[in-house]
């Protein structure tokens, strides 16, 4: 099992679920931070000590209060850590639980696990930990199908930027502009009003208003 594991939660009650977790597995060395800058700190610090973790758990959001940070929130820590340690093992533990950012965690970000804050989350984290140690990913069976949802829609890059684009209030017909004027193709009005006829087909969705409010809520823009 892991030996030393370093815990990034701003919330004395989340920290308190995962002391509680590494307890009951017995871990040697737990250290914890309250601030993405603390927790970079001390992961390099573990490097030059040549005594470094084997895991970071961290959730996504961080507060912010009288004390100013250069990392805000835990997708910044995750990306700092990595250029200085990149095979240390990360676990998520957050209250986020929109398919599209967690997709991101996983597949931008490299994190080996996701645990969603709730009513269970000390049994899902200890699975995690027991998960991650052996080389596999993990996430919970109710955020995997979440997950097979969300890729089953298959959103290119191109089908985002169009959303996005409607999300910040450009209308259908100014679209084209936009694309023609970034080299994005294609960037005919026609085929911007087949692309997003058929992506309200595929989500069930009858306007646009509500294509950007799935979207949103999947987490994708």
């Amino acid at each position: 099992m892991f030996k030393k594991i370093l815990i990034a939660e701003d919330h004395e009650m989340g920290s308190y679920s995962v002391q509680k977790t590494l307890e009951d597995l017995k871990i040697p060395k737990v250290d914890y931070v309250y601030y993405c800058d603390d927790a970079l700190a001390k992961v390099q610090k573990s490097i030059r000590e040549k005594e470094p973790y084997d895991l970071l758990i961290s959730d996504l959001s961080f507060e912010e209060d009288h004390r100013e940070q250069n990392i805000k929130t835990g997708q910044e820590l995750i990306k700092k850590v990595r250029e200085i340690q990149p095979l240390l093992k990360i676990i998520v533990f957050s209250g986020e639980d929109k398919p599209g950012i967690i997709d991101s965690l996983f597949n931008e970000y490299k994190i080996n696990g996701y645990v969603r804050k709730a009513r269970n989350d000390s049994k899902e984290l200890k699975k995690s930990i027991a998960s991650v140690y052996i080389n596999e990913n993990y996430l919970s069976l109710d955020l995997k199908q979440d997950m097979k949802k969300l890729n089953s829609y298959e959103f290119s890059a191109y089908d985002i930027t169009l959303v996005s684009l409607l999300s910040k209030g450009i209308l259908q017909k100014n679209i084209p502009t936009y694309l023609e004027n970034n080299n994005i193709r294609p960037y005919s009005l026609s085929s911007v009003e087949k692309k997003l006829n058929s992506l309200k087909e595929d989500l069930e969705v009858t306007s646009n208003e509500q294509l950007v409010a799935f979207c949103k809520d999947i987490g994708i823009i």
